[in-house]
């Protein structure tokens, strides 16, 4: 698929094959695509946590309300943010930047074949902190990005709207 079409062809997808295992090596292309994400002043202010443990995807669902679909996800890639990365000039676009990292990690994981679901945790901070207890991390969790083998296939809920668009 051409990268026009992958824009339009993403879904969130909620329910996947179980007991499906992705290859490390197209985990490795997932985190490439999303570290190729541009960022303030190329700062590569964020990390990644894969999460394949059953019973850590169980601790996350426990934590986010929002991540039932890990259920049957094969895995969950949780996208954290290094502000500290930020410091020394005084940024503060490390969301931004973790967010394009979370939008290529979820073309990439479309062109390879899978779905994805990207759950928000940052700014809500209880959530956030609860997720950093669970994977003894201290980097800021961002989004949890489940991802498997399709087991359905939604229609798109996104379109143009032009009503949103000003032109000057």
């Amino acid at each position: 698929m051409e990268g026009s079409q992958l824009i339009r062809a993403r879904r969130s997808i909620r329910n996947y094959q179980s007991g499906v295992k992705i290859p490390q090596e197209q985990i490795q292309q997932m985190l490439e695509a999303a570290m190729m994400a541009p960022s303030a002043m190329n700062s590569r202010p964020w990390e990644f946590v894969v999460v394949e443990s059953e019973q850590v995807k169980e601790q996350l669902m426990e934590v986010h309300p929002y991540c039932k679909m890990l259920k049957t996800a094969s895995l969950a890639i949780v996208v954290c943010g290094r502000p500290d990365l930020q410091a020394s000039w005084g940024g503060q676009f490390w969301p931004q930047d973790c967010g394009a990292a979370i939008e290529n990690l979820l073309l990439q994981a479309l062109e390879l074949g899978y779905g994805s679901c990207w759950c928000g945790c940052y700014p809500v901070m209880e959530r956030v902190e609860k997720i950093q207890n669970v994977l003894s991390i201290e980097s800021i969790p961002v989004g949890i990005v489940a991802i498997g083998v399709p087991n359905e296939h939604p229609e798109a809920r996104g379109y143009f709207d032009p009503q949103r668009v000003k032109y000057l």
